[in-house]
């Protein structure tokens, strides 16, 4: 992943920083891309799996659509000419749907029957038809994290089934309202295909529903979810698009006219991304000792906020041991005031020392994008 000369340049960059290897996200974008369009399938890219500048323009570029959870998104979207604009989120203020109707996007993705009407009522100010997608909790279990399950009926979003009748009902009766689709997402890194297999059957079941109810669908957007190995970033940096689509092109029973809508984003940008840090300390402790490094929580959140795993790499030179025996177990974890700042327990790696190089794998997706300012740390910068 890192060559000699790269590594070089990363001794003389000021850590902790992000480095993106644009090279492979234009191979992942070019799989992607190869692999939907075999089924004519429309793909958004989930800006919230990361907004930097640079990976915005080379994904727009490629062709994709956005799927936007925020206004700042929405005009993030608009502003960087993606021509395909859906707007997502179970909370939008009337701020944000505001700005969402002066920059005409595609589709609202609604969650409640009380934000179609607030839509409506803003619509009609302005003298507009806003196009909607009812987003509509399937029930399916995506067998991820709890924290980034979204498809269960105990979870906030979506229209649950039992209440799907009463809020098509009363949204067909709204001027300013115009319904082009059905919504799913069930949730995040989802490494079993088969949770993709029981949506399709669900939204089979909702498709025929709206069939017998004489109400015609444009769009059928299933969401994303697709996970990536984070475990082996090297031999897996492209996810296996190819057997994802195929599922749905296999399951997924589509009428004439229909598009379906793909919302991908961390399996675009996960592997492209890392965060790279420099060692302060070595410290001892009881049972293992402590790599502490100059990068944290606040460069990275994901495994403070749900103890996710990420590839943690000693890229230095020197620290290039022959076989295992030479390696040894550290806790990896920043300078936040936090117990809680660990990148890692337990990791297996060659004799480290201050000065040297980490690098944390996998980082492309919710590293940069939810970084904060906690204890007053200056937001980190990013290398190409």
């Amino acid at each position: 992943m890192f060559s000699p000369d790269t590594i070089n340049k990363f001794a003389s960059t000021p850590t902790p920083f992000y480095y993106y290897d644009l090279e492979l996200l234009k191979k992942t974008l070019d799989a992607l891309k190869k692999e939907s369009d075999k089924y004519g399938y429309i793909v958004h890219y989930a800006m919230k799996a990361n907004a930097n500048d640079e990976i915005l323009s080379a994904i727009q570029k490629s062709g994709l659509g956005a799927d936007c959870v925020s206004g700042n998104e929405v005009k993030k979207a608009s502003d960087e000419k993606f021509e395909k604009i859906f707007f997502a989120g179970v909370g939008k203020s009337d701020e944000e749907i505001n700005v969402a109707l002066d920059r005409n996007i595609t589709c609202f993705n609604c969650e409640s029957l009380q934000e179609i009407e607030v839509i409506d009522e803003l619509a009609k100010k302005k003298n507009k038809i806003a196009s909607i997608a009812f987003r509509i909790n399937p029930n399916v279990n995506a067998n991820t994290h709890k924290y980034i399950t979204t498809g269960l009926e105990e979870n906030k979003f979506g229209i649950n089934l039992w209440e799907l009748e009463e809020v098509v009902k009363r949204t067909q009766q709204l001027k300013n309202i115009k319904i082009i689709g059905i919504h799913f997402h069930i949730g995040s890194q989802i490494t079993d295909l088969s949770a993709f297999k029981t949506l399709c059957l669900r939204v089979n079941e909702i498709q025929s529903w709206f069939v017998s109810h004489h109400i015609p669908l444009e769009i059928i957007n299933v969401g994303g979810g697709l996970g990536v190995d984070y475990h082996e970033p090297e031999k897996n940096s492209i996810p296996n698009f190819e057997s994802f689509f195929l599922l749905f092109k296999n399951f997924l029973e589509i009428l004439p006219n229909q598009k379906v809508h793909f919302e991908i984003g961390r399996a675009i940008v996960a592997q492209c991304g890392n965060l790279i840090s420099k060692v302060l300390y070595i410290k001892k402790g009881v049972s293992t000792n402590f790599i502490i490094l100059d990068a944290g929580m606040t460069e990275l959140i994901r495994p403070a906020l749900y103890q996710s795993y990420h590839k943690i790499e000693n890229i230095s030179p020197t620290a290039n041991p022959k076989n295992d025996v030479q390696n040894q177990k550290y806790d990896v974890v920043g300078p936040i005031c936090e117990s809680s700042d660990c990148f890692g327990k337990s990791v297996m790696l060659p004799e480290t020392k201050r000065g040297d190089l980490v690098a944390i794998r996998t980082t492309g997706a919710y590293g940069e994008v939810m970084a904060s300012q906690y204890n007053l740390r200056d937001k980190v910068k990013a290398v190409y």
